[in-house]
């Protein structure tokens, strides 16, 4: 199973995407008819939760295409050399930005988006500081730190195991609104939702989850049904759940979506999100996702105000869509890319992992199992 393609997950990458951009052209408040901005919020409302899906799909694949013969230096390369390039050249197009604008940022919030350790200081200024949504690339980091041990780990789950040690890291999700919730607000928000150890719950229910689908323990749900409950489940997020609404109440139908897409992908059905025009728009993810805020708020600079018509609104957030898009693939094809190329090594390999080693594993960014997670989401 390592060796057989995801190529869906990499086509559901761009739509999880979209959602965060969604969410945050709702946020820009571009429509002054109320009933727009409203039917806006019904949709995008949620989209944060995106952050949620790139974590569990993060786990996930980096288990499912690792392999023996690697080393932890080896991916740690591998990985600083696919966010590292995109976030530096993100960060300082940031930074003009505010500065062009007015909003110069404190020496403590660039110096901590610099070196990508932003979302360990629970201050919004720091963690939403430059850049805004790579406050998750802080997370990944930690992620990437930890994922030799947590695969040699989750490797000592015994098969009968990994259900119900799934079923306890998706029950952590919703314990940690609860014991949040007798914190301070702003505490309380950045706990569930920034803070890189509660995150890195989700990565690890991604571990787990790869592990289950490898070893062919999925459960007899399909692509439709799986979608059908994420769907529900990002409806419901939006109904102002309060610290519920982060991750807790997608956590589990989002980890149900990724099982299923992955193992239809195994089984060889057709999906339409394993189009070559789905992969692509996949493969660009993770440089729309680090573009589109720069973009709303170039847009916003440059035009001067908010609340337009319909129509006009209508047309600000589709030359905000575009213009993502052509810097995505600006900097996909200029900066992420060449880079990758370089930290690919010469030869690869698509034998199943080995787990007998926390030293030996294997990141996605050259495997052919599956496109790189890539990635994101704010």
């Amino acid at each position: 199973m390592s060796s057989s393609r995801l190529p869906s997950l990499t086509g559901l990458r761009f739509i999880a995407a979209l959602l965060v951009s969604g969410f945050h052209i709702h946020t820009a408040g571009l429509f002054a008819d109320a009933t727009v901005d409203r039917s806006l919020g019904r949709v995008f409302g949620a989209g944060a939760i995106g952050v949620s899906f790139f974590f569990l799909l993060s786990g996930f694949v980096l288990t499912w295409s690792s392999r023996p013969g690697d080393t932890a230096p080896m991916f740690w390369r591998r990985r600083l050399t696919k966010i590292w390039p995109n976030h530096v050249v993100t960060a300082i197009v940031a930074g003009a930005a505010l500065f062009a604008f007015g909003e110069a940022p404190t020496v403590v919030a660039i110096v901590c988006n610099l070196f990508l350790v932003q979302a360990w200081v629970p201050v919004e200024h720091v963690f939403y500081g430059l850049n805004t949504p790579s406050w998750s690339l802080s997370c990944e980091l930690l992620f990437y730190l930890c994922f030799p041990l947590l695969l040699w780990l989750s490797a000592k789950v015994r098969r009968r195991r990994l259900w119900p040690a799934l079923l306890a890291a998706l029950a952590a999700v919703w314990v940690v609104p609860l014991v949040a919730g007798v914190l301070p607000r702003g505490i309380q928000y950045w706990l569930v939702y920034v803070c890189p150890p509660i995150r890195m719950i989700e990565f690890v229910a991604g571990v787990l989850l790869a592990r289950i689908v490898r070893n062919g323990l999925w459960i007899r749900l399909g692509v439709v049904p799986a979608a059908v409950l994420a769907v529900g489940a990002y409806l419901a997020a939006g109904l102002s759940l309060g610290p519920y609404s982060y991750a807790a109440v997608t956590v589990a139908p989002l980890a149900l979506l990724i099982g299923a897409v992955a193992a239809a992908d195994v089984a060889g059905r057709s999906s339409p999100l394993a189009s070559p025009l789905a992969v692509r728009l996949g493969e660009l993810s993770f440089a729309f996702y680090l573009v589109h805020q720069l973009v709303i708020r170039v847009v916003a600079g440059v035009l001067g105000q908010h609340n337009w018509s319909t129509p006009a609104g209508a047309g600000v957030a589709l030359l905000i869509l575009a213009g993502s898009l052509a810097a995505a693939w600006l900097l996909w094809r200029l900066i992420e890319t060449p880079a990758m190329r370089l930290a690919r090594p010469r030869r690869a390999s698509v034998h199943a992992p080995a787990y007998r080693n926390p030293s030996l594993v294997l990141g996605a960014v050259d495997s052919p199992a599956v496109a790189d997670e890539g990635a994101t989401a704010a």
